[in-house]
C-alpha cells in the first residue's frame, strides 16, 4: 500500500521517470492506496523531451505495488516496485502515454482502465 510521500516509478512513455504521491482521492480518511486507485503525482525526474516535465502535477493510477495484493481466490501477488501510469487530463481513464512498460495487475480492469490493460505487455 502506498501513501502520501511515497516514491513511485512512472511506467509509461509520457516522459516522466520518477514521481512522488502528493495526494489521494476518495475523501479525507483515505490514507493508503492500493492497485487500481487514482492518486495525485508530481514528477520528480523526467526526460528532457516528453509530455511530462519536472515539477508538473498529474493524476495517475497505481498499477504495481511492493505490498502483496490478496485476490478473491485466496492467492496473492506482489511486484518488485511501486509504479503508476499517468492519466490524460481531458479524459477520465485514458493514459497520457502511448506505451506501458512492465506488467500490470488485472485488478485495474475493475476500475475501468481498459485502455491501460490493452497497452500493457503482460497482465498478471
Amino acid at each position: 500500500m502506498l501513501q502520501r510521500g511515497s516514491t513511485v516509478k512512472i511506467t509509461d512513455n509520457s516522459g516522466g521517470k520518477l514521481g512522488m504521491i502528493i495526494g489521494t482521492y476518495g475523501g479525507h480518511k483515505v490514507r493508503a492506496v492500493k492497485v487500481g486507485d487514482i492518486v495525485k503525482v508530481v514528477v520528480k525526474k523526467a526526460l528532457p523531451v516528453g509530455a511530462a516535465q519536472n515539477h508538473q502535477k498529474f493524476r495517475a493510477v497505481v498499477v504495481r505495488t511492493k505490498k502483496e495484493l490478496i485476490r478473491e481466490d485466496g492467492s496473492y501477488i506482489r511486484f518488485d516496485d511501486n509504479a503508476v501510469v499517468i492519466l490524460a487530463d481531458n479524459s477520465g481513464k485514458d493514459p497520457l502515454g502511448t506505451r506501458i512498460f512492465g506488467p500490470v495487475a488485472r485488478e485495474i480492469k475493475n476500475g475501468g482502465f481498459n485502455k491501460i490493460i490493452s497497452l500493457a505487455p503482460e497482465v498478471l
